[in-house]
């Protein structure tokens, strides 16, 4: 199967993947997507090819400001609170690593969202009871 063919079906997984998921797992499927998205730009920073550097920041961007808009201000709390500084953090410290062509800025962002990671899918079990 060449390139073509493995985006398709990679595309099809995503798309089932999709249709398939609860809100939990929706939500996961986004910060996953952050973080590639954020760890293919380091890639790209690294081959100065500041075109697909820049294409790749800003769908993480994209994706984290999904992520904000998903969160409920109302009922949330504290820690809607907090995952609102955090994605904040996250989108001008992704502005400035475009800006300054900067991989540690893209590793300070992807710290962040690994955390946020490690937090949400460590909560899946509850959400499930």
């Amino acid at each position: 199967m060449g390139l073509t063919g493995t985006l398709a079906y990679s595309n099809v997984n995503a798309v089932s993947g999709v249709e398939n998921a609860d809100p939990h797992r929706l939500i996961q499927m986004l910060i996953d997507g952050a973080i590639e998205k954020m760890n293919r730009a380091k890639f790209f920073i690294l081959n100065n090819d500041f075109e697909q550097r820049s294409r790749h920041i800003n769908w993480s961007i994209s994706i984290i400001n999904g992520l904000r808009s998903s969160l409920d201000m109302e009922n949330g709390g504290e820690i809607s609170q907090q995952l609102e500084s955090l994605y904040d953090f996250c989108v001008a410290t992704l502005v400035e690593a475009n800006f300054q062509n900067s991989e540690e800025k893209v590793n300070d962002a992807l710290a962040v969202m690994l955390q946020i990671k490690e937090g949400w899918d460590g909560i899946r079990h509850q959400i499930k009871e």
